[in-house]
């Protein structure tokens, strides 16, 4: 009989004590409409904090599994660590700031593995520092979600927020670790390996915006066009690219900002 967990949720931190508390939290809420709480994995890996982040995960320390501390090469490494050690069967990145949607969160999603799809993926709230939402991801960037999710459907750009894209470990590929929209190629090989793709019809998480690709946007910029390039060529990703300014200028002359 196979004991090990259905669900593996790993959290990335550095310096984390802001908002950590709240992902955290979320997760508590949601274990608690969970029948077997053993069907979970929780694995914080941490870049070696000096503030409160340690001190604020020993608090919920009934519920994670495994907390690592060590120096690491940034975000990537640090997610390459937690797939490693993880033992359950599908992969949930939940960052520092990041949310289970609501309580029934994880409920919906050990339910929705039965149908034994290797990828779930759905919709995103995103939300501000101070928690207040901005919308969903789908209705407030350019990034309409279909219900039938291809690899090809990332020609122009991240379809699917990583928090809301769930994908089996044994087809989930280690991360570059050098590429900045590292994020977009994981999903994109997890899409060509998966067998069975699966909408889930819930929100998965609240997505704190902001962020390693918002904070090194130009190099983010560069980082996605090697990924494109890599999976799709280089004339279709120049062309693409000119689609997604094009795009992106025309959606914030409708509606403002976006994120």
């Amino acid at each position: 009989m196979d004991n090990s967990p259905l669900l593996s949720i790993v959290t990335i931190t550095f310096q984390a004590e802001r908002f950590l508390d709240r992902t955290l939290n979320s997760v508590q809420k949601a274990l608690k409409h969970v029948g077997d709480p053993m069907q979970v994995e929780y694995l914080i890996i941490d870049g070696g904090s000096s503030d409160s982040t340690l001190q604020i995960a020993d608090r919920y320390g009934s519920m994670i599994s495994r907390i690592v501390s060590e120096r690491d090469n940034g975000l990537y490494d640090a997610m390459n660590k937690g797939m490693q050690l993880a033992t359950g069967r599908y992969l949930w990145f939940l960052n520092a700031g990041d949310e289970a949607f609501d309580e029934y969160t994880l409920q919906n999603l050990l339910q929705s593995f039965e149908t034994g799809a290797d990828v779930y993926y759905s919709d995103a709230m995103m939300v501000r520092d101070d928690g207040t939402e901005v919308g969903l991801r789908s209705r407030f960037t350019p990034h309409t979600l279909p219900q039938n999710l291809r690899w090809q459907d990332f020609a122009l750009g991240m379809k699917v927020c990583h928090q809301a894209f769930i994908a089996r470990k044994s087809i989930a590929p280690l991360y570059d670790d050098q590429n900045l929209s590292a994020d977009i190629d994981w999903e994109i090989a997890c899409l060509k390996n998966a067998r069975k793709v699966q909408y889930a019809p819930f929100v998965i998480c609240r997505y704190l915006l902001g962020g390693l690709s918002v904070k090194n946007h130009r190099r983010s910029l560069i980082d996605r066009f090697k990924v494109l390039r890599r999976h799709f060529g280089l004339l279709p990703t120049i062309f693409d690219h000119l689609r997604i300014f094009w795009r992106g200028y025309r959606f914030a002359k409708r509606n403002g900002k976006y994120w």
